[in-house]
């Protein structure tokens, strides 16, 4: 699949069959998730796999009620890694790990399609609920919650903005 195509075909997919999926399969995505971009190559991110129905019931609850997490057979928590990011103080840890994460992320939702998955990209939960439930340590903060899986369907392209009106030139 060539990146255009995947790119055009993308969408937020919150309706997944109940089909499993491989973990190898998982693994071989964030493998090539984790080739994104990062400060320093520091790789500031880590990657948690969950499978587990109560903990993905559990996810979807502190995702602010979207059953869909709790539906997908997995979901990938995508985390910054502020110990990982430290020599660059301060905007390392407000800034550039959020930036490595957000590229990761980015990757899976366009590998999973190469894999004949889809994703949505989760942004709105409770990070202390998160981290409770995922007993992360305190130098570990959740950024996204990828469910993925199956589609059972796929929603029609959004409309998109008029490019030439958020391109700006030499200045705003």
């Amino acid at each position: 699949m060539e990146l255009i195509d995947a790119i055009t075909r993308r969408r937020s997919v919150r309706d997944f069959t109940e089909k499993e999926v491989d973990t190898d399969t998982l693994i071989k995505i964030l493998n090539y998730a984790n080739l994104a971009p990062s400060a320093g190559n520091l790789q500031a991110r880590d990657f948690i796999i969950v499978k587990d129905k109560d903990i993905r019931y559990a996810l979807s609850e502190a995702a602010l009620g979207q059953h869909f997490v709790a539906e997908a057979p997995a979901n990938i928590v995508v985390c910054a890694n502020l110990k990982r990011i430290s020599p660059y103080g301060s905007r390392g840890r407000n800034l550039y790990c959020i930036q490595d994460t957000a590229a990761a992320t980015d990757h899976i939702l366009l590998l999973a399609l190469e894999y004949g998955l889809s994703t949505c990209w989760v942004g709105a939960f409770s990070e202390s609920e998160v981290s409770e439930i995922l007993d992360l340590p305190s130098y570990i903060r959740p950024v996204a919650i990828v469910p993925i899986g199956y589609p059972r369907s796929i929603p029609k392209s959004p409309p998109r903005r008029d490019i030439k009106e958020m391109i700006h030139f030499d200045s705003w």
